[in-house]
């Protein structure tokens, strides 16, 4: 008979999960508005500064659907929060921001397009 060598036993620490670090598409667009070189610690303090932004962003936004009584974020929200912030403007509608800063393909999908056959897209 073999003796069987018993399996090591792995152990796991219960230490807070690590956070994801700032995506890479994120460091490019930094980056890419920087134009010069950038230190390390620029990005964490930049990651901490998007979280902050975005955590209160969706704050709001959450306040806004549910003053309106509903439990669903709903484009006019973001809308309400783009012209709270300054973004949008009656010289300056959705569609104008839409159309400047996005691709085509997003473009297409946000955008109601009249196509023949009288059908509109989206």
């Amino acid at each position: 008979l073999k003796l069987q060598q018993a399996k090591p036993v792995l152990k796991y620490s219960r230490k807070k999960p690590l956070e994801p670090k700032m995506s890479s598409s994120l460091i490019r667009v930094f980056k890419d508005y920087a134009k010069m070189p950038v230190a390390t610690e620029s990005f964490r303090i930049v990651e901490k500064c998007t979280k902050k932004y975005f955590k209160q962003l969706w704050n709001d936004l959450a306040a806004f659907s549910s003053h309106a009584g509903r439990k669903t974020v709903e484009a006019s929200d973001v809308e309400v929060l783009m012209r709270r912030q300054k973004l949008v403007t009656d010289e300056i509608p959705l569609h104008v921001l839409i159309e400047r800063h996005l691709p085509l393909d997003y473009r297409k999908l946000l955008i109601p397009v009249a196509v023949s056959g009288n059908k509109v897209i989206p």
